[in-house]
């Protein structure tokens, strides 16, 4: 993916800078549309599956969480209490290493190497057997996507993946198991994503550049919640789909549907 080592930022020799900076944005758009396309391709499979998922714990009485680690929490984030989207969807978080606001930000990397971290999370969290988590995790190597996956399982909740295969066939593990996020869940998702997560090289650059995995995994999860979605349309149960309070009776409606599903929305307590 990206492009050929040789090749120059932009297009300089035959154009103005504006055009060279043109000609670069334009190469990460076509590469995070390609993967994109990669994923209609070949995840359409396992993203409905896991949109059944979670229409299965919703219709059973289950709630549904999700949790990234670092910038793989942004995914995560995304989907919760988000207009048009479920208004059952919780972020798990793990106290500093949800996104980059910990200083210094190393420690959120550190963080994810800590045995025994995830565990304490879950054992304390409203999350219970029949519920569902999606662990979003771009390498799945390092311990704390790890001990999620395979704890939650451990405690009768059924596992949801995105994460990048590619990692587990040409990295080793980072964590005690020695084995990698794909290997403790339902239901996996490959981002497609390249090892290392930049999709662009140019000449003087020094190192790849443009990370695509965030637009990518964030893609990812607001098909699952529309494959959830069409699910429990299609089993004569209403979403509960919450609306934009920018438009004229958004805030009554989000009322309406988090009371009518409070014992399930924890992101308000």
């Amino acid at each position: 993916m990206g492009g050929a080592a040789d090749e120059p930022t932009g297009r300089a020799a035959s154009g103005t800078a504006d055009e060279a900076a043109g000609g670069t944005a334009e190469r990460f758009l076509d590469a995070a549309v390609g993967l994109l396309e990669r994923v209609r391709k070949e995840e359409t499979g396992s993203i409905s599956a896991a949109g059944t998922l979670i229409a299965d714990a919703f219709t059973g009485g289950g709630r549904v969480f999700a949790f990234g680690a670092g910038h793989s929490s942004l995914p995560a984030q995304d989907v919760v209490y988000r207009a048009g989207g479920l208004a059952v969807l919780n972020l798990l978080p793990v106290p500093g290493a949800v996104g980059v606001d910990v200083v210094p930000a190393t420690l959120g990397s550190a963080l994810e190497r800590v045995e025994g971290l995830a565990s304490a999370v879950l054992e304390t969290s409203p999350a219970r057997a029949g519920d569902v988590l999606v662990v979003i995790s771009l390498s799945g190597r390092n311990t704390l996507p790890v001990e999620m996956a395979s704890r939650a399982r451990e405690l009768g909740l059924r596992v949801i993946g995105v994460t990048s295969v590619a990692y587990a066939e040409a990295t080793s593990p980072r964590n005690p198991s020695g084995t990698f996020l794909k290997d403790h869940c339902d239901v996996v998702v490959d981002s497609k994503i390249a090892v290392g997560d930049a999709e662009l090289t140019a000449q003087g650059a020094g190192a790849p550049f443009a990370p695509a995995s965030t637009v990518v995994a964030g893609a990812i999860m607001q098909a699952v919640v529309a494959s959830a979605v069409e699910a429990l349309a299609a089993r004569g149960v209403t979403p509960p789909l919450l609306r934009s309070g920018n438009v004229d009776g958004g805030h009554e409606w989000n009322a309406r549907v988090m009371a009518e599903h409070a014992d399930r929305i924890f992101y308000l307590r």
